[in-house]
């Protein structure tokens, strides 16, 4: 039977590659999450992993390109499913519901916390991956088909902007609450706040 390790249809050569991709991603990962991303270097990601910088550029050809990896394999799958998930509560109607969701939000920022300075300097150093921030931020009101159904033909860029500044407020608010310690809140008391904002101002118009 195969295995993650051993998928149908490679060679061993083409197994041993997927294999040293994986761990520079992880490598990466580990490296972005306790450093930053200005401050690692390809060659501190090669030495992560035990292999050399002339290896590690056969798999990526920066830093920056195994920081998207590192996206692309964990933070953007998630979130994406995150917003498809409030397309679905938003359906039910229900502010308790909202609340839920909310607060699953705010667990999601603190599994992946340790990133975030990583995305912040990159977004900010890099135009490539500033640009690959900004599709992955239209990406998310883009997977709520049914919240955009509900919004006039004529305003449904006002419907995508609102889910985008969602985005923002709850990745700031985050931010300060439980990295800096600026805001002094409980999660259950900012998930009732941030639903008295966000739950009114995701409703379509009614006319």
């Amino acid at each position: 039977m195969p295995t993650k390790s051993n998928q149908p249809g490679l060679s061993l050569r083409d197994e041993q590659k997927l294999q040293t991709r994986a761990k520079l991603v992880e490598g990466a990962k580990a490296l972005f999450s306790s450093q930053g991303y200005a401050a690692v270097r390809v060659d501190d990601i090669a030495a992560a992993v035990g292999c050399s910088r002339a290896t590690f550029y056969l798999h990526f050809t920066s830093k920056l390109e195994v920081l998207r990896a590192v996206a692309e394999q964990s933070t953007a799958p998630s979130a994406l499913y995150f917003y498809e998930d409030l397309d679905r509560v938003l359906d039910t109607g229900s502010r308790a519901e909202f609340v839920g969701w909310v607060t699953r939000a705010i667990e999601w920022f603190h599994e992946y916390k340790d990133l975030l300075p990583a995305w912040d300097e990159a977004t900010a150093l890099e135009p490539e991956f500033r640009e690959i921030a900004r599709q992955g931020i239209l990406a998310l009101p883009n997977a709520m088909t049914s919240y955009l159904a509900r919004w006039p033909a004529d305003r449904r860029d006002e419907a995508r902007l609102r889910v985008e500044l969602l985005v923002a407020q709850l990745e700031r608010f985050f931010t300060r609450w439980a990295m800096q310690g600026t805001i002094d809140v409980t999660a259950t008391q900012a998930a009732e706040v941030l639903t008295e904002i966000w739950y009114p101002a995701l409703q379509a118009p009614t006319r």
